[in-house]
């Protein structure tokens, strides 16, 4: 050999041995291959057999076209994400005697691989309201998760107690008797315990219901504009024994009201207290700011998220928020009526620009009406997408068409110049049905986020991600000392020269609970650097790097801060 070769010998093996291994990267697809679906609909493989129903008649109550909810609930804190699905039924008999409208809330056991098993009957979670949303959350810090129903009616409480259910809705306060829709549990006053905020949507009754007429002939659904009958939400404070005291007018939101569909919270202005979101239908949105004294302020106007940029209030129904711009704040999304676009407002300090234009996501939505939606990273490639539920409120065809309010869902990527692009291959099947709640979560622990959507009398979809060329992704299970998981809480970390913001969220979409778990996709990138998590209490704490490839549960072990990683 000669000295040359030798040393080019030497100096490979020597580079060998200095080098890190490369992080797995996921395969791209050639320019000439067919675009392969992202999400395959695996409902009918399931064991799954919920259907929302409506109870029409050609009565057109108004609640019949507006439901239902669902949940992602690990009821038995096996480590996998359950399925609680709210019922509709019979509006007339729900009304006079709820105990009549059997049709009843389901609950499915997650036995893996994207199979389920109904649990109802054994976990007592049925409920004979007529249905629209729910609430998951640990009311009292027992390490298992609770239910919170909202219906047309009393609303139901219902404690988990080691995976049977008990209706604790008289002795807990919180048997709220308007119509409900979305609500949420957060620690909203900081004292250790989580609190209960419930949107209510309109002042009615079936006594009450209008008559109106589609552009096609015949009855249909009223807008809420019809009605002239705001409700004011409700927001009830955890006292830590099991009851609530309803703390609306204390707490100042009985300032404003509105027709509330969707709810989500966040720390909107910085101050480590939770704010509130409120998509309203038909009215101005609202946003509730935390203050000092306790109470809230509405600011939805004064800080730009109330109406959309040409000043219009528009049809609200799904919220979500994030941050879009990697600035360090919360960035909010709202999905509207056929004809309106999304309302995408961008978090600037102390006011929100509305850049839905900017983004392409306002020609992209105008042509359905959108319910159940969320920003998430579906393919892993580091950017949000954003999926939407649709299905219209009023007649879109005239008979004999099956289902004259069917539209078909939305997926939209993401990119790194904050645009979003419409998929057209990314639902296999895309089904035309009427579509409500959405939530998301990863369902059966292979690292990809799935989707379970209700469908208005017909089956619901269960959107298993398929993606072939998902990139590498991490998650983050932050629980606190109960064991429950830290509602609220925050994450910043680097990846690769961006910063990133997320926090500890079930609530959003549109009457539906997600997988609280912080999912992050990476890209090519094995880890997130520099993470850092604030707690509910304000607390901040360390974690460096955490590898990617799988879920990292953090514990806030105690009053301190402190946190141990669980592998």
């Amino acid at each position: 050999m000669t000295r040359t070769a030798f040393l080019l010998a030497l100096l490979a093996i020597l580079m060998g041995c200095d080098q890190s291994p490369s992080p797995p990267r996921a395969t791209q697809p050639s320019p000439t291959e067919t675009p392969q679906p992202w999400f395959k609909d695996v409902a009918g493989d399931s064991g799954i057999d919920f259907v929302w129903h409506s109870g029409a008649d050609d009565s057109f109550l108004m609640p019949e076209i507006v439901g239902g909810g669902v949940a992602m609930i690990d009821y038995d804190m096996d480590g996998d994400e359950d399925l609680y699905f709210i019922q509709g039924g019979n509006m007339a008999t729900a009304w006079k005697e709820p105990q009549r409208n059997t049709s009843g809330n389901r609950m499915y056991r997650n036995d893996g691989n994207m199979r389920f098993t109904d649990v109802t009957d054994r976990t007592r979670t049925g409920d004979g309201g007529y249905g629209m949303g729910v609430a998951v959350g640990d009311i009292d810090n027992d390490g298992d998760p609770d239910l919170y129903l909202t219906n047309v009616g009393r609303n139901t409480m219902l404690r988990n107690d080691q995976g049977v259910f008990t209706d604790i809705t008289d002795e807990s306060g919180t048997g709220d008797t308007g119509w409900g829709a979305s609500a949420t549990f957060v620690d909203a006053d900081l004292d250790g315990d989580l609190d209960l905020f419930a949107t209510r949507y309109l002042k009615w009754t079936p006594d009450t219901e209008l008559t109106c007429y589609s552009p096609l002939g015949g009855e249909d659904y009223c807008s809420p504009r019809n009605y002239l009958s705001p409700a004011v939400d409700i927001y009830y404070r955890n006292l830590g024994d099991g009851r609530f005291e309803d703390a609306t007018v204390a707490a100042g939101f009985d300032q404003a009201n509105g027709t509330g569909l969707g709810v989500i919270h966040a720390d909107i202005n910085g101050d480590r207290r939770p704010d509130f979101f409120v998509a309203n239908d038909g009215m101005r949105d609202l946003l509730w700011v935390s203050h000092p004294s306790g109470q809230w302020k509405e600011a939805g106007m004064e800080r730009g998220c109330a109406v959309d940029d040409e000043g219009i209030a528009k049809a609200g129904m799904g919220v979500d928020a994030a941050d879009i711009d990697d600035d360090n704040d919360f960035d909010l999304i709202v999905c509207n009526l056929t004809g309106e676009s999304d309302s995408i407002f961008r978090n600037d300090g102390d006011y929100f620009v509305d850049i839905t234009g900017r983004t392409g996501v306002r020609a992209a939505t105008r042509h359905a009406t959108r319910f159940g939606l969320a920003w998430r990273d579906f393919d892993h490639d580091g950017w949000l997408d954003l999926f939407e539920a649709n299905g219209a409120v009023t007649r879109q065809n005239a008979p004999p068409h099956e289902d004259p309010y069917a539209q078909s869902n939305t997926l939209l990527k993401g990119s790194e110049n904050g645009r979003f692009s419409v998929l057209d291959h990314g639902l296999s099947p895309n089904d035309v049905l009427t579509s409500r709640a959405a939530a998301f979560g990863d369902l059966d622990g292979d690292g990809g986020l799935d989707i379970v959507i209700v469908n208005r009398d017909a089956p619901i979809t269960l959107l298993h991600n398929v993606h072939p060329y998902r990139g590498n992704w991490i998650g983050v299970d932050l629980r606190d000392a109960s064991g429950r998981p830290a509602i609220g809480a925050e994450l910043r970390c680097r990846l690769g020269e961006r910063t990133l913001l997320k926090q500890v969220q079930r609530a959003g979409s549109y009457m539906a609970m997600s997988d609280p778990t912080i999912h992050i996709g990476l890209g090519e990138h094995a880890s997130l650097e520099d993470v850092t998590i604030r707690w509910p209490n304000g607390h901040i704490a360390p974690l460096g790097r955490l590898e990617g490839g799988r879920v990292h549960e953090v514990t806030s072990a105690s009053s301190n801060g402190r946190s141990e990683e669980k592998k």
